[in-house]
């Protein structure tokens, strides 16, 4: 029966992705450690300031909990699955005096594409992600993993409809850029102001909905024999691009 419990429980390892889910108060009922020395015995520390139990338990069980992943020794069992709303989210950039600055994911389905975005996210600066409820990677225990920990500080909103969601946005000024191969060069492209980088599925793009409500569709240069790039690198490299325009503008 354990074992079904923590199967079905939302799951927060590696040494790297539960530190920053400690400091950032993510809800977290228990963390489950193979040693309590090192680094190991820090987040045991860290924890218990919190008044979260601490159990020492063996890799063995460790992996058993998390499905063989490279924990590293450390696994916490809360709830990583909280979602910020878009109206936090906008309200973060109001109270930093700032644009809001967005990355929307229509259909990402790979947690490890949306663990990277995440991670580049909260490094860039970015407000918020929001994604949509279907067709679309959650905050799994793979997501937290993969985002170094970044997915305790980013909010992430999910919206029954992304398309929809835009143009409610795009009433409060925000413009949308949508990815594709066959847009404009982003360093030629705008995007000082508020704005929304929209990044579509890996296997198929933009979905016609979204790529609609875009303002402009934007493009890296490929000098390669290969013509797309990975999502999370896409993101990346366009998350930071917005970031250059913004900080000359300042």
């Amino acid at each position: 029966m354990e074992e079904n419990r923590f199967e079905n429980s939302a799951l927060i390892y590696g040494r790297n992705a539960v530190t920053e889910a400690l400091k950032a108060d993510t809800p977290i009922n228990q963390v489950f450690v193979s040693s309590m020395t090192g680094s190991l015995g820090q987040i045991c520390r860290e924890a218990r300031k919190r008044g979260i139990v601490v159990k020492q338990t063996d890799s063995r069980k460790l992996d058993q909990m998390t499905g063989n992943a490279n924990h590293q020794g450390v696994c916490a069992e809360g709830a990583c699955a909280e979602y910020a709303s878009v109206a936090d989210i906008l309200r973060i950039a109001e109270e930093k005096h700032q644009q809001p600055f967005l990355v929307l994911c229509d259909g990402i389905e790979d947690p490890h594409n949306l663990g990277a975005i995440l991670r580049t996210a909260e490094a860039a600066g970015v407000h918020g992600v929001i994604l949509p409820k279907r067709r679309s990677a959650s905050l799994t225990q793979t997501v937290y993993k993969t985002s170094a920990g970044a997915a305790s500080w980013i909010p992430v909103a999910r919206v029954s409809n992304l398309a929809t969601e835009m143009i409610a946005l795009k009433k409060r000024g925000i413009w949308f850029y949508g990815a594709d191969m066959n847009g404009s060069p982003a360093s030629q492209t705008d995007l000082k102001g508020a704005a929304g980088i929209v990044i579509g599925s890996e296997g198929f793009g933009l979905s016609a909905p979204v790529r609609a409500q875009c303002d402009a569709i934007i493009s890296l240069p490929m000098f390669g024999q290969v013509n797309s790039l990975n999502a999370s690198v896409a993101a990346g490299i366009l998350m930071y691009e917005c970031v250059r325009q913004r900080n000359l503008h300042e």
